[in-house]
């Protein structure tokens, strides 16, 4: 079964396609941003993922716009990909060290966008990379995805260990959350 998707998006702000595959395949991140690159990166590694992401933005205004818009197009590429979510596991949670930071994320692929993002960065910067643009990706992704998802920075000092085990702990939970267990939609109420 194919679990595949590509999304474009083009704003007076961002021209963004995202190619997302599930089952795997090659990894090329291409946003202007190096650090975020480096996450989106580690992201599909550690979830298993293929993915392929082209973004322009105005980033001579700033990042926010090409962050926050890449994660609403990577969203709706993973609700796309998803399909009716049959036979998935649809919960999942893990908990991922970087040195002295270790962050925890829970996702429920529940059809319910919600985000509660717990962690507070010590730096600003991180390259070119504003720390604050973490919930943001993160809110932008979960409301497209229309899932709910937990993130959680336990403790850490460095907003860099801090922003990639949270986005590592993220991909290891999408990467349960949606493998396939059984035949049958993951609900009492037979439907997500």
């Amino acid at each position: 079964m194919e679990r595949a998707s590509q999304i474009s998006r083009k704003t007076n702000e961002t021209d963004i396609t995202v190619k997302l595959d599930l089952g795997g395949g090659d990894i090329r991140i291409d946003t202007g941003i190096g650090f975020f690159d480096h996450m989106l990166s580690s992201f599909a590694s550690h979830a298993g993922f293929g993915l392929d992401v082209k973004a322009s933005g105005d980033l001579k205004v700033d990042c926010h716009h090409t962050v926050e818009d890449t994660g609403i197009v990577l969203g709706k590429a993973f609700k796309q990909a998803i399909g009716d979510k049959a036979g998935i596991n649809r919960f999942a949670s893990a908990y991922i060290p970087m040195d002295e930071a270790l962050a925890f994320c829970a996702a429920d692929v529940s059809g319910r966008p919600y985000l509660v993002f717990d962690a507070d960065m010590n730096e600003q910067k991180i390259g070119d990379y504003d720390s604050c643009l973490t919930v943001e990706f993160m809110r932008a992704f979960a409301m497209n995805a229309e899932i709910t998802l937990h993130l959680r920075c336990e403790y850490g000092k460095n907003a860099h260990h801090i922003t990639e085990a949270l986005f590592k702990a993220f991909a290891r939970s999408l990467k349960s959350a949606v493998r396939i267990r059984g035949g049958k939609i993951p609900s009492t109420k037979g439907v997500l």
